[in-house]
């Protein structure tokens, strides 16, 4: 926390879902802090031509992810 309020994005809320478009598998250092527990989404389409359509496969993929907040699955299985 000390170190988020000297960070532009102060007050936003961290993105639970980032789409990283053009079909590299990485991340640039883009909100490098803020996307610690963020899920990753990659895709082949380039930028301009992403619909709407490519959208609803990322947030579909994403609400059929298990989130797990840097835990594994068994330690949320037992904090349940």
């Amino acid at each position: 926390e000390l170190f988020s309020q000297y960070l532009s994005t102060k007050g936003v809320p961290n993105p639970e879902l980032l789409i990283r478009t053009s079909g590299e598998q990485r991340i640039s250092n883009f909100l490098l802090w803020q996307i610690a527990y963020s899920e990753l989404y990659f895709t082949d389409v380039l930028w301009p031509e992403f619909r709407r359509e490519d959208l609803f496969e990322a947030i579909y993929k994403y609400q059929n992810r298990e989130r797990r907040f840097g835990k594994t699955s068994e330690q949320l299985k037992q904090e349940n």
